[in-house]
């Protein structure tokens, strides 16, 4: 699962600059402020295939065919984290997050899944793990604390009044061993050139091109930190989210030095989860 996310100013610009955006085509608006506490609901920064012409709803027109290029042109956009696909009612829930399992077969996704990819920039993200009554935050983020891209879906709606709303989703996938014992789910997170131009490759539709690129990260990569419960309040957007959990915001049973113990009631190396949670080490 991927409710909330953060995403650095010099993230932004650098993952942007590896993509080959033009920042100049977008004054003002890029790169974004730092935030550090992005919930849905509100536009997020994505990037997508540029196309040459496109028709009100999202669907390439036809057009002559370009000269080959290495890479095709790419945009950012500002989607509303939520997507809404094409076809649905006024009275419709957005969608956060979209199972990358499912991805090919159901209809709220298919069409975008071979056609309207995206990839949502990020600098880390966030995961709450559930402590008899408590929902404790943790803060998950590449180790060489590098920018990374969310795969995502993204959609255009006509609302009942006529405006266009362009809308998105993160996709998740299963938790590897390292977010198992906070959470079953995960972002799918790209890191690298080469999956970055295959997600964003308008030529490529096939599910089984697609997939892999959707696996768990390695928990190798990975580093993850208890982080103060701050940041479970949307209103709290500073860098004081990122900060690790004092001893009064922790239970010494389970977390020890932003590092958490297996709670007796979690799961075991036998029924497929770890014996030892090593969290931020």
């Amino acid at each position: 699962m991927c409710g909330r996310y953060v995403l650095t100013q010099a993230h932004a610009k650098s993952l942007l600059a590896q993509l080959g955006v033009r920042l100049e085509a977008h004054p003002g608006r890029v790169p974004p402020p730092s935030r550090y506490n992005i919930p849905p609901g509100g536009p997020v920064l994505a990037v997508r295939a540029q196309a040459e012409k496109s028709n009100p709803l999202g669907y390439a027109l036809p057009r002559p065919a370009p000269e080959p290029s290495p890479e095709p042109a790419r945009e950012i956009a500002w989607l509303n984290w939520g997507l809404l696909p094409t076809w649905v009612g006024p009275d419709t829930r957005p969608v956060t997050n979209a199972r990358a399992e499912s991805l090919a077969d159901k209809p709220t996704f298919r069409r975008a899944y071979q056609s309207r990819r995206c990839l949502i920039p990020a600098s880390g993200f966030y995961e709450w793990q559930v402590v008899g009554r408590t929902r404790r935050p943790w803060l998950f983020r590449l180790r060489e604390d590098q920018s990374f891209a969310f795969a995502g879906l993204w959609e255009t709606y006509l609302s009942p009044g006529g405006q266009l709303v362009e809308s998105c989703a993160v996709i998740t996938t299963a938790a590897n061993t390292l977010m198992q014992p906070v959470h079953h789910r995960m972002p799918a997170m790209l890191v690298d050139a080469a999956a970055w131009s295959a997600w964003l490759d308008p030529q490529i539709t096939s599910a089984a091109t697609l997939a892999p690129l959707l696996r768990p990260l390695s928990p190798d990569a990975l580093s993850a930190t208890a982080v103060s419960p701050r940041v479970n309040q949307t209103r709290n957007d500073d860098p004081a989210c990122l900060d690790p959990a004092s001893d009064t915001d922790t239970d010494g049973d389970r977390f020890v030095n932003g590092s958490a113990k297996v709670a007796k009631d979690a799961p075991t190396a036998d029924d497929g989860g770890a014996a030892q949670l090593t969290l931020g080490l």
